[in-house]
Protein backbone atom coordinates (compact mmCIF):
# COMPACT_ATOMS: atom_id res chain seq x y z
CA UNK A 1 0.00 0.00 0.00
CA UNK A 2 1.66 3.67 -0.62
CA UNK A 3 0.47 6.41 1.20
CA UNK A 4 1.33 10.21 0.10
CA UNK A 5 1.73 12.72 2.28
CA UNK A 6 1.19 16.10 1.45
CA UNK A 7 2.51 19.45 1.89
CA UNK A 8 2.45 22.93 0.92
CA UNK A 9 6.54 23.05 0.21
CA UNK A 10 9.22 25.76 1.00
CA UNK A 11 12.02 26.80 -1.00
CA UNK A 12 15.46 25.20 -0.42
CA UNK A 13 17.81 28.28 -0.91
CA UNK A 14 17.28 32.17 -1.01
CA UNK A 15 17.37 31.41 -4.81
CA UNK A 16 14.67 29.41 -4.85
CA UNK A 17 12.27 32.02 -3.10
CA UNK A 18 11.25 33.58 -6.33
CA UNK A 19 10.33 31.00 -8.57
CA UNK A 20 8.78 29.05 -5.38
CA UNK A 21 6.40 32.19 -5.42
CA UNK A 22 5.62 31.96 -8.80
CA UNK A 23 4.70 28.14 -8.46
CA UNK A 24 2.39 29.20 -5.55
CA UNK A 25 0.73 32.35 -7.53
CA UNK A 26 -0.14 30.19 -10.65
CA UNK A 27 -1.89 27.79 -8.77
CA UNK A 28 -5.87 28.06 -9.89
CA UNK A 29 -7.17 27.72 -6.56
CA UNK A 30 -5.17 30.20 -5.59
CA UNK A 31 -5.33 32.85 -7.89
CA UNK A 32 -8.78 32.60 -9.58
CA UNK A 33 -10.85 35.27 -11.38
CA UNK A 34 -12.88 35.77 -14.80
CA UNK A 35 -10.05 35.13 -17.75
CA UNK A 36 -7.62 34.29 -15.11
CA UNK A 37 -6.54 30.92 -17.49
CA UNK A 38 -4.63 33.81 -19.21
CA UNK A 39 -3.64 36.33 -17.08
CA UNK A 40 -2.30 34.04 -14.31
CA UNK A 41 1.15 33.35 -15.76
CA UNK A 42 2.13 36.93 -16.47
CA UNK A 43 0.57 38.31 -12.64
CA UNK A 44 2.51 35.48 -11.05
CA UNK A 45 5.46 36.62 -11.82
CA UNK A 46 4.71 39.99 -11.16
CA UNK A 47 3.90 38.66 -8.03
CA UNK A 48 6.61 36.58 -7.09
CA UNK A 49 8.78 39.49 -8.63
CA UNK A 50 7.86 42.15 -6.09
CA UNK A 51 7.25 39.54 -3.13
CA UNK A 52 10.59 37.76 -3.94
CA UNK A 53 13.36 40.02 -2.19
CA UNK A 54 10.72 40.57 1.31
CA UNK A 55 9.97 37.04 1.37
CA UNK A 56 13.98 36.05 1.16
CA UNK A 57 14.55 38.21 4.15
CA UNK A 58 12.30 35.69 6.17
CA UNK A 59 13.92 32.70 4.98
CA UNK A 60 17.67 33.98 5.66
CA UNK A 61 16.36 34.57 8.81
CA UNK A 62 15.90 30.91 9.75
CA UNK A 63 18.73 29.65 7.72
CA UNK A 64 18.46 30.55 3.89
CA UNK A 65 15.72 27.54 2.92
CA UNK A 66 12.74 26.15 4.55
CA UNK A 67 12.73 23.41 6.88
CA UNK A 68 9.14 21.21 5.49
CA UNK A 69 10.94 19.27 3.07
CA UNK A 70 13.46 17.79 5.97
CA UNK A 71 10.77 17.59 8.60
CA UNK A 72 7.53 16.07 6.15
CA UNK A 73 10.48 13.76 5.28
CA UNK A 74 11.13 12.73 8.59
CA UNK A 75 7.14 12.58 9.36
CA UNK A 76 7.00 9.82 6.48
CA UNK A 77 9.63 8.08 8.02
CA UNK A 78 8.43 7.74 11.27
CA UNK A 79 4.59 6.86 9.46
CA UNK A 80 6.30 4.15 7.49
CA UNK A 81 7.80 2.22 10.58
CA UNK A 82 4.92 2.50 12.59
CA UNK A 83 2.74 1.31 9.10
CA UNK A 84 4.96 -1.65 8.51
CA UNK A 85 3.95 -3.08 12.11
CA UNK A 86 0.47 -3.40 10.59
CA UNK A 87 0.82 -4.07 6.78
CA UNK A 88 3.38 -3.62 4.32
CA UNK A 89 3.08 0.29 3.32
CA UNK A 90 5.24 2.79 1.93
CA UNK A 91 5.09 7.22 2.44
CA UNK A 92 6.37 8.87 -0.12
CA UNK A 93 5.74 13.32 0.18
CA UNK A 94 4.04 15.44 -2.64
CA UNK A 95 5.03 19.30 -2.16
CA UNK A 96 2.91 21.67 -3.69
CA UNK A 97 4.90 24.37 -5.04
CA UNK A 98 8.31 23.18 -4.35
CA UNK A 99 10.38 19.93 -4.97
CA UNK A 100 9.59 17.04 -4.93
CA UNK A 101 6.42 18.08 -6.38
CA UNK A 102 3.67 16.13 -6.93
CA UNK A 103 4.32 15.08 -10.42
CA UNK A 104 7.69 13.53 -8.65
CA UNK A 105 5.53 11.86 -6.17
CA UNK A 106 3.52 10.34 -9.26
CA UNK A 107 6.60 8.92 -10.57
CA UNK A 108 7.52 7.09 -7.01
CA UNK A 109 4.24 5.78 -6.63
CA UNK A 110 4.12 4.30 -10.43
CA UNK A 111 8.15 2.90 -9.09
CA UNK A 112 7.02 0.99 -5.69
CA UNK A 113 3.57 -0.15 -8.13
CA UNK A 114 1.30 0.19 -5.29
CA UNK A 115 -2.79 -1.44 -5.69
CA UNK A 116 -4.02 0.63 -2.40
CA UNK A 117 -3.22 4.39 -2.24
CA UNK A 118 -4.59 6.42 0.99
CA UNK A 119 -4.02 10.49 -0.15
CA UNK A 120 -2.96 12.47 3.42
CA UNK A 121 -2.80 16.12 3.10
CA UNK A 122 -1.24 17.33 6.08
CA UNK A 123 -3.35 20.12 7.22
CA UNK A 124 -6.22 19.41 9.51
CA UNK A 125 -8.52 21.88 8.60
CA UNK A 126 -9.70 21.73 4.57
CA UNK A 127 -9.64 24.54 2.67
CA UNK A 128 -9.69 24.19 -1.12
CA UNK A 129 -6.65 26.80 -1.20
CA UNK A 130 -4.55 24.03 0.45
CA UNK A 131 -5.98 20.58 0.64
CA UNK A 132 -8.04 21.22 -2.18
CA UNK A 133 -5.43 22.24 -4.31
CA UNK A 134 -3.43 19.48 -3.27
CA UNK A 135 -5.52 16.74 -4.76
CA UNK A 136 -6.48 18.55 -7.42
CA UNK A 137 -3.10 19.02 -8.68
CA UNK A 138 -2.65 14.98 -7.67
CA UNK A 139 -5.46 14.21 -9.86
CA UNK A 140 -3.91 15.92 -12.80
CA UNK A 141 -0.77 14.43 -12.78
CA UNK A 142 -2.21 11.23 -12.01
CA UNK A 143 -4.48 11.37 -15.02
CA UNK A 144 -1.48 12.22 -17.27
CA UNK A 145 0.25 8.90 -15.85
CA UNK A 146 -2.47 7.01 -17.14
CA UNK A 147 -3.14 5.56 -13.81
CA UNK A 148 -7.06 4.37 -13.49
CA UNK A 149 -6.60 0.81 -11.83
CA UNK A 150 -5.58 1.70 -8.22
CA UNK A 151 -8.00 2.31 -5.19
CA UNK A 152 -7.52 5.90 -3.54
CA UNK A 153 -8.62 6.27 -0.20
CA UNK A 154 -8.71 9.93 0.58
CA UNK A 155 -8.21 11.56 3.78
CA UNK A 156 -10.10 15.35 3.48
CA UNK A 157 -9.55 16.63 7.26
CA UNK A 158 -8.82 15.60 10.38
CA UNK A 159 -9.27 18.36 12.51
CA UNK A 160 -11.45 16.44 15.12
CA UNK A 161 -9.55 13.29 15.03
CA UNK A 162 -9.12 12.32 19.14
CA UNK A 163 -5.49 11.24 18.59
CA UNK A 164 -4.88 14.39 16.63
CA UNK A 165 -6.06 16.80 19.72
CA UNK A 166 -4.14 14.70 22.07
CA UNK A 167 -0.89 15.28 19.73
CA UNK A 168 -1.92 19.08 20.37
CA UNK A 169 -2.76 19.08 23.85
CA UNK A 170 0.65 17.71 24.88
CA UNK A 171 2.30 20.42 22.27
CA UNK A 172 -0.08 23.37 24.27
CA UNK A 173 0.92 21.46 27.92
CA UNK A 174 4.73 21.54 26.83
CA UNK A 175 4.19 25.24 25.87
CA UNK A 176 2.20 26.19 29.20
CA UNK A 177 5.25 24.40 31.27
CA UNK A 178 7.90 27.00 30.21
CA UNK A 179 5.39 29.56 32.60
CA UNK A 180 5.64 27.26 34.99
CA UNK A 181 8.00 26.30 37.76
CA UNK A 182 5.85 23.20 38.98
CA UNK A 183 6.27 20.51 36.46
CA UNK A 184 6.85 17.23 36.98
CA UNK A 185 9.08 15.47 34.78
CA UNK A 186 7.55 13.37 31.68
CA UNK A 187 7.81 9.13 31.58
CA UNK A 188 7.89 7.21 29.11
CA UNK A 189 4.92 4.54 28.18
CA UNK A 190 5.42 0.98 27.53
CA UNK A 191 5.12 -0.14 23.80
CA UNK A 192 6.70 -0.12 20.68
CA UNK A 193 6.08 3.74 20.02
CA UNK A 194 7.85 5.45 22.59
CA UNK A 195 4.95 8.17 24.00
CA UNK A 196 5.48 10.59 26.85
CA UNK A 197 2.86 10.73 29.35
CA UNK A 198 1.36 14.30 29.10
CA UNK A 199 3.00 17.44 31.15
CA UNK A 200 1.94 18.11 34.35
CA UNK A 201 1.21 21.81 34.59
CA UNK A 202 0.15 23.85 37.92
CA UNK A 203 -2.34 25.55 36.31
CA UNK A 204 -1.95 28.27 39.04
CA UNK A 205 0.75 29.26 37.49
CA UNK A 206 -0.11 29.00 34.75
CA UNK A 207 -4.42 29.96 34.69
CA UNK A 208 -3.42 34.05 33.54
CA UNK A 209 -1.65 32.52 29.91
CA UNK A 210 -3.52 33.50 27.59
CA UNK A 211 -3.81 30.94 24.58
CA UNK A 212 -3.73 32.80 21.05
CA UNK A 213 -4.83 30.44 18.23
CA UNK A 214 -3.14 31.32 14.66
CA UNK A 215 -3.95 29.87 11.79
CA UNK A 216 -2.89 30.81 8.33
CA UNK A 217 -5.68 33.18 6.56
CA UNK A 218 -7.34 32.97 3.63
CA UNK A 219 -9.73 35.82 2.07
CA UNK A 220 -12.84 36.15 2.86
CA UNK A 221 -14.26 35.68 -0.30
CA UNK A 222 -13.31 31.85 -0.07
CA UNK A 223 -14.86 31.71 3.11
CA UNK A 224 -18.10 33.32 1.77
CA UNK A 225 -18.24 30.15 -0.98
CA UNK A 226 -19.12 27.99 1.09
CA UNK A 227 -15.46 26.70 2.22
CA UNK A 228 -15.57 25.18 5.47
CA UNK A 229 -11.97 26.39 7.13
CA UNK A 230 -12.65 28.65 9.30
CA UNK A 231 -15.67 27.04 11.06
CA UNK A 232 -12.88 24.24 11.57
CA UNK A 233 -10.62 26.38 12.83
CA UNK A 234 -13.24 27.74 15.24
CA UNK A 235 -14.31 23.91 15.90
CA UNK A 236 -10.31 22.71 16.40
CA UNK A 237 -9.74 25.49 19.16
CA UNK A 238 -13.27 24.52 21.07
CA UNK A 239 -11.76 20.83 21.09
CA UNK A 240 -8.64 21.47 21.80
CA UNK A 241 -9.58 23.50 24.82
CA UNK A 242 -12.28 21.12 26.25
CA UNK A 243 -9.83 18.05 25.63
CA UNK A 244 -7.09 19.62 27.76
CA UNK A 245 -9.26 20.86 30.25
CA UNK A 246 -8.11 24.50 29.72
CA UNK A 247 -9.30 27.38 31.93
CA UNK A 248 -6.71 29.38 30.04
CA UNK A 249 -8.58 32.72 28.35
CA UNK A 250 -7.97 32.01 24.85
CA UNK A 251 -8.87 33.82 21.47
CA UNK A 252 -7.98 33.01 17.98
CA UNK A 253 -6.55 35.28 15.19
CA UNK A 254 -5.14 34.74 11.69
CA UNK A 255 -1.66 35.33 9.55
CA UNK A 256 0.15 35.82 6.75
CA UNK A 257 -1.83 37.81 5.00
CA UNK A 258 -1.40 38.16 1.48
CA UNK A 259 -2.10 41.13 -1.37
CA UNK A 260 -5.19 43.39 -1.00
CA UNK A 261 -9.13 42.66 -0.41
CA UNK A 262 -10.37 41.24 2.84
CA UNK A 263 -9.16 38.57 4.52
CA UNK A 264 -10.19 36.33 7.74
CA UNK A 265 -9.39 38.76 11.15
CA UNK A 266 -8.38 39.92 13.42
CA UNK A 267 -4.31 39.53 12.57
CA UNK A 268 -1.56 38.04 15.45
CA UNK A 269 -0.40 41.14 15.44
CA UNK A 270 -3.73 43.02 16.19
CA UNK A 271 -4.21 40.48 18.44
CA UNK A 272 -0.77 40.82 20.34
CA UNK A 273 -1.58 44.79 20.49
CA UNK A 274 -4.56 43.97 22.07
CA UNK A 275 -3.66 41.74 24.52
CA UNK A 276 -0.93 43.66 25.93
CA UNK A 277 -2.77 46.79 25.99
CA UNK A 278 -5.60 45.47 27.98
CA UNK A 279 -3.12 43.99 30.26
CA UNK A 280 -1.38 46.91 30.69
CA UNK A 281 -4.94 48.90 31.72
CA UNK A 282 -5.16 46.55 34.40
CA UNK A 283 -1.70 47.27 35.72
CA UNK A 284 -0.42 44.09 34.61
CA UNK A 285 1.61 42.20 31.65
CA UNK A 286 0.54 40.04 29.65
CA UNK A 287 2.16 36.62 29.08
CA UNK A 288 1.28 35.06 25.66
CA UNK A 289 1.54 31.21 24.34
CA UNK A 290 1.15 31.50 20.49
CA UNK A 291 -0.80 27.95 19.82
CA UNK A 292 -0.26 27.67 15.66
CA UNK A 293 -3.27 25.49 15.11
CA UNK A 294 -3.46 24.82 11.39
CA UNK A 295 0.35 24.04 10.95
CA UNK A 296 1.45 20.93 11.80
CA UNK A 297 5.15 21.40 11.18
CA UNK A 298 7.59 23.92 11.12
CA UNK A 299 8.11 26.46 8.39
CA UNK A 300 8.84 30.36 7.89
CA UNK A 301 5.33 31.30 9.05
CA UNK A 302 5.81 29.88 12.48
CA UNK A 303 9.90 30.15 12.83
CA UNK A 304 9.66 34.26 10.85
CA UNK A 305 6.64 35.43 11.36
CA UNK A 306 5.56 33.83 15.09
CA UNK A 307 8.90 33.41 16.68
CA UNK A 308 11.10 36.15 15.46
CA UNK A 309 8.25 39.40 14.30
CA UNK A 310 5.45 38.50 16.89
CA UNK A 311 8.04 37.80 19.71
CA UNK A 312 9.91 41.40 18.83
CA UNK A 313 5.92 43.29 18.43
CA UNK A 314 5.33 41.24 21.86
CA UNK A 315 8.79 42.72 23.78
CA UNK A 316 7.89 45.93 23.00
CA UNK A 317 4.61 46.33 23.84
CA UNK A 318 5.79 45.24 27.18
CA UNK A 319 4.28 41.54 27.16
CA UNK A 320 5.82 39.92 30.23
CA UNK A 321 6.56 36.24 28.39
CA UNK A 322 5.65 35.44 24.91
CA UNK A 323 6.45 31.69 24.01
CA UNK A 324 5.63 29.72 20.37
CA UNK A 325 4.03 26.57 21.14
CA UNK A 326 6.55 23.59 19.85
CA UNK A 327 5.19 22.58 16.12
CA UNK A 328 3.81 18.88 16.23
CA UNK A 329 6.48 18.08 13.98
CA UNK A 330 7.59 14.09 13.91
CA UNK A 331 5.94 14.10 17.80
CA UNK A 332 5.06 10.42 18.32
CA UNK A 333 1.31 10.92 19.67
CA UNK A 334 1.29 12.76 15.87
CA UNK A 335 2.81 10.04 13.92
CA UNK A 336 0.61 7.74 15.89
CA UNK A 337 -2.83 10.08 15.02
CA UNK A 338 -1.72 9.86 11.70
CA UNK A 339 -0.97 5.94 11.34
CA UNK A 340 -4.63 5.67 12.58
CA UNK A 341 -6.23 7.69 10.34
CA UNK A 342 -4.44 5.84 7.54
CA UNK A 343 -5.66 1.91 9.03
CA UNK A 344 -8.74 3.12 10.05
CA UNK A 345 -9.35 5.04 6.53
CA UNK A 346 -8.01 2.05 4.41
CA UNK A 347 -10.04 -0.46 6.87
CA UNK A 348 -13.95 0.81 7.27
CA UNK A 349 -13.67 2.85 3.58
CA UNK A 350 -14.80 2.89 0.05
CA UNK A 351 -12.46 3.97 -1.93
CA UNK A 352 -12.39 7.42 -2.79
CA UNK A 353 -13.67 9.02 -0.07
CA UNK A 354 -12.16 9.18 3.52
Amino acid sequence: MGVVLFQLGGPDSLQAVEPFLYNLFSDPDIIDFPMARIARPALARLIAARRADKVGQHYARIGGKSPLRELTERQAAALERELRKHLDARVVIAMRYWHPLTEAAVRRVIEIDSRQLVLLPLYPQYSRTTTGSSLNEWERQFALAGRNHTKIYIIREFYSHPSYLDALVERINEGLERFSSGVRSAETCSGDVPIAAPPVVDQAKTDDVHLIFSAHGVPCDVIEAGDPYQQQIEETMRLAMERGGFLNPHCLCYQSRVGPGQWLAPTLEETIRRLAFDAARNGQRARLLVVPVSFVSDHVETLAEIDLEARALASSLGVRQFELMPALNDSPRFIQALAELVLAGVAISSPQQV
